[in-house]
């Protein structure tokens, strides 16, 4: 077991104080996955602080997927090692709730959007596999059916997008354009599906799928872009119907 060195804290917040200070070691790298925490009892004397505090300090990080309890002879508190798709989803909602904050103008949205996934679409081409094409292809499929209702099909939008994300090989970016897919494509297009029709998009993305299998970089790109600016057209044409 390491030994940490806390700062004391002070009255206000015990628990939040004591669950940032762990926090901390664990972004500074004093507390590595896998390592096991001090006893309640131990960590209740290093910050003198009872029980109870240490505890909710450690609910506090178990809601963040920082740690996790075991039970037995070898159980104890561990430092988590969160997955990519947790940590994609946490930056996900925090987006899409200041999204419905208005935090963000439409213009930023379509900007960020069109310029990460222009590199999406780049690299995909380069980089796609016959996994990959095989997977784009099951989601045109699914948006080929007629009967499929406008939040049914918004969601195939959005894996077909972060399929092509996957296709790039690249995890960074990856992560970082599940983030931005999830977050900014639902409310667009939750906004915008009643605007629109569902054929324009799967056509699109016929177009896009074709342009990636034959790894024709500038027809994927020019596709895209045609599909953002599209998408954003709907947007403006829905908010100024609300």
């Amino acid at each position: 077991m390491k030994s940490i060195d806390f700062e004391p804290v002070g009255l206000q917040s015990l628990s939040r104080q004591i669950a940032d200070q762990i926090r901390q070691a664990i972004i500074d790298g004093s507390l590595e996955a896998d390592d096991r925490l001090p006893t309640e009892d131990e960590l209740a004397a290093r910050f003198s602080v009872s029980r109870p505090t240490i505890r909710e300090a450690l609910k506090r990080l178990a809601a963040q997927n920082l740690v996790r309890s075991k039970r037995g002879p070898t159980g104890g508190t561990f430092v988590n090692r969160p997955s990519i798709s947790d940590l994609s989803d946490s930056l996900a909602g925090a987006t899409t709730l200041l999204m419905g904050l208005n935090a963000f103008s439409l213009e930023e949205i379509t900007q960020t959007r069109l310029e990460l996934e222009v590199i999406c679409c780049k690299l995909a081409a380069q980089n796609r596999t016959s996994q990959d094409l095989e997977a784009l292809q099951h989601e045109l499929d699914a948006q080929a059916d007629v009967a499929l209702s406008a939040e049914d099909f918004c969601a195939s939008d959005v894996k077909f997008h972060r399929l092509i994300a996957d296709a790039t090989g690249n995890r960074m970016l990856g992560f970082v354009m599940h983030t931005v897919i999830e977050a900014l494509q639902p409310v667009a297009n939750m906004v915008a599906h009643r605007y629109r029709e569902k054929a324009v998009i799967h056509q699109q993305h016929e177009r896009l799928f074709k342009a990636i299998e034959l790894q024709d970089v500038v027809l994927a790109t020019e596709i895209l872009t045609e599909q953002v600016h599209y998408l954003a057209e709907q947007h403006r044409a829905a908010l100024a119907r609300k």
